[in-house]
């Protein structure tokens, strides 16, 4: 899990190793954010994350204790990059990213991460590297340059698969009684990425890039027409994947 955070977070820095000052203002698919603010998010977030496994001052519980809501939380984080270069955006987040990956190291696995309602570290990481993956298509887009799409994003389809029933919660969206599903993906080089019981009764198919896209809702509705989406539960599913809180 920490090598593959740790690729995804190289990919970033890859992507962004060709960034100009003029790239800086470049708008993202992100409503009102730029490819700064999306730096700047990302940063901000990895020094929370970072504080959080250890228990440091900027632990999420502190860090979100002065503002009213999770907007104005991340308002804040993204205000940050304002007057900053390319230059110290990227160190600022190449430290935060190190820190966090260093972070996660020490600690267990299965030792609980006091984040939103709590996770373990290995779900933690797990949710850094969806994270960084979906801004990273933001930036992508932005800059207008290809995403890597590299086999470290099957945590990200994996996350999209586990995250079902609490999206379909949050949607109000009532599972179909007695249907299961299965997601089986097309990673290209990366192989046959599946997830959910062979003897499903509904199956959501087609490349893995698509669904990882359908599940951070990043060009989502493009993305769910390259989907295949046999059965009810695989329609309902499909429609309201999102694999982040």
């Amino acid at each position: 899990m920490l090598r593959d955070l740790a690729a995804q977070f190289t990919a970033v820095r890859e992507l962004l190793g060709a960034l100009t000052e003029e790239d800086l203002d470049r708008p993202t698919p992100a409503a009102g954010w730029t490819v700064r603010d999306q730096i700047a998010h990302l940063a901000d977030t990895e020094e929370v994350a970072a504080d959080t496994v250890t228990g440091g001052p900027r632990s999420f519980a502190e860090a979100v204790r002065p503002y009213p809501g999770a907007d104005a939380f991340t308002a804040a984080g993204v205000a940050r990059g304002a007057g900053l270069d390319a230059d110290r955006l990227l160190e600022w987040l190449t430290r935060a990213q190190d820190a966090t990956l260093a972070a996660l190291e020490n600690a267990s696995p299965d030792a609980r991460v006091p984040w939103a309602l709590g996770m373990s570290a290995g779900t933690f990481a797990q949710a850094r590297l969806m994270e960084s993956w979906a801004h990273g298509w933001d930036l992508a887009q932005g800059m207008g340059r290809p995403q890597r799409f590299g086999a470290e994003a099957w945590h990200v389809a994996s996350l999209g698969h586990a995250t079902l029933a609490f999206a379909l919660r949050r949607a109000r969206a009532r599972p179909p009684a007695g249907h299961t599903l299965r997601i089986d993906l097309d990673g290209g080089p990366h192989g046959r990425w599946t997830f959910g019981p062979e003897d499903a009764s509904d199956v959501i198919s087609g490349p893995a890039e698509a669904w990882v896209r359908a599940a951070t809702r990043r060009g989502a509705e493009e993305a769910r027409h390259r989907l295949g989406a046999d059965g009810p539960l695989a329609r309902l599913a499909l429609t309201h994947a999102q694999a982040y809180l």
